[in-house]
């Protein structure tokens, strides 16, 4: 079938050799793969790199882990400077949950304090604040954002949902389940003005933007590495500029422990930290091969291409318009509206996921708010316009067929 979009495909990206950027990974050749943003996928050679330090570490465990705080530190300060931030203000951390953990156990609030959430969050996060909130005695308020905001309107509205017992703001950079940017800079003013701590979990961020911190003056921002800056999977980073770094400790108390904020992170015993020690050669390799700038820009005209696609594909079935306006988009995930009865809630999208795997060997990300199911696509420079093309002919289809099953 051909679909009439006016969006023009963009031409794939090639290795240095000239053979397709694929071939830059491992990804399994019998699957389609059009959810780089859940998982990520790590560059072959970051592989081999990863596997030779493993190779090392076993060799002579009593020399690695002797010199390992000190590996991590380095590698610690050049993935700050990828950032855009001082590594006397940056410390690695196992992912984004475990550095809202390290926020959550850390912070000291009065009895009765309030947290702010917003109904866009991350749900694993989100569970974090309501077991500190109980352990504080006092409650999570959720701010119920549209998903057609503008910036604006989602900090006026964030910002209502705050109390004089508010202690901590916890709001997304890019969502998780709705793939929009929150005014991460104008909230954390209004609440530094009022004296609120802010958390913002920047999950997706890094390698989809460029310096993300510029302008930005939050309490801690966290962000995976394991997404689009194509790290192992276990490294993140945690950023805490203020005061409030120094009450900041790792979940495993180790030796580390009388050290200042960031260098007491470096050290946490026997853990394999690998990860850390590889996550500049992902950086590397991105711009080595394309440049960064080059492949965002990719990225994003290849997201332009495959939200119209899809859209379009629904809606030439259904007769209805399957596009998203989520008030910020970000660059390379985009949202579209799925039929009526898939994925409204949030286990029907996860069960949904699993499905496609399972039936169709296509890998996507499903997300469900405020009752309405949605396909999240996130490219990345393996990805092709071909890949979108597959996904509009063969599972825009069964999905359509799916739900119709639900009505039946």
């Amino acid at each position: 079938m051909t679909h009439r979009v006016t969006t023009a495909a963009p031409t794939a990206l090639t290795l240095a050799d000239g053979s397709p950027a694929a071939g830059g990974w491992t990804l399994s050749t019998t699957a389609l793969h059009t959810n780089h943003g859940s998982f990520g996928a790590v560059p072959r050679v970051v592989q081999e790199r990863q596997n030779a330090l493993r190779a090392e570490m076993d060799r002579d465990p009593v020399d690695w882990f002797s010199a390992l705080p000190a590996k991590v530190g380095a590698a610690r300060e050049t993935i700050a400077r990828l950032i855009g931030t001082s590594p006397q203000h940056t410390a690695l951390v196992p992912n984004a949950s475990g550095g809202a953990s390290v926020v959550y156990n850390s912070v000291a609030a009065a009895t009765g304090a309030e947290i702010v959430v917003t109904d866009h969050g991350y749900g694993a996060v989100t569970m974090g604040a309501e077991r500190t909130a109980r352990r504080w005695g006092g409650r999570v308020i959720t701010a119920r954002i549209p998903l057609d905001a503008t910036p604006a309107q989602a900090h006026e509205i964030i910002m209502a949902a705050c109390t004089d017992t508010t202690r901590l703001i916890v709001l997304d950079h890019i969502t998780s389940p709705t793939a929009r940017l929150l005014p991460v800079r104008e909230v954390a003013a209004s609440a530094r003005d009022r004296g609120i701590v802010t958390l913002v979990d920047g999950a997706h961020v890094p390698g989809l933007y460029d310096a993300p911190l510029d302008g930005l003056e939050c309490d801690v921002w966290i962000g995976n590495l394991h997404k689009f800056a194509c790290a192992p999977r276990g490294a993140a980073v945690l950023v805490a500029q203020g005061e409030l770094r120094h009450e900041l400790f790792p979940l495993i108390d180790s030796w580390g422990s009388p050290h200042p904020f960031p260098e007491r992170f470096d050290t946490q015993g026997t853990l394999d930290l690998t990860s850390y020690l590889t996550a500049p050669d992902s950086f590397a390799f991105i711009e080595e091969q394309w440049g960064w700038d080059s492949a965002r820009a990719y990225m994003t005209r290849l997201a332009d291409y495959a939200e119209a696609l899809i859209a379009e594909a629904f809606a030439e079935r259904t007769g209805e318009d399957h596009r998203v306006d989520v008030g910020a988009p970000v660059n390379a995930m985009r949202l579209v509206r799925l039929p009526a009865g898939l994925g409204e809630s949030h286990a029907a999208a996860d069960a949904l996921r699993d499905r496609a795997v399972r039936e169709h060997r296509i890998e996507a990300a499903f997300t469900s708010f405020d009752g309405v199911g949605y396909y999240r696509l996130s490219t990345h420079a393996y990805n092709t316009a071909s890949d979108f093309e597959d996904f509009a002919e063969r599972m825009v289809p069964t999905l359509c067929e799916w739900a119709a099953d639900t009505r039946r």
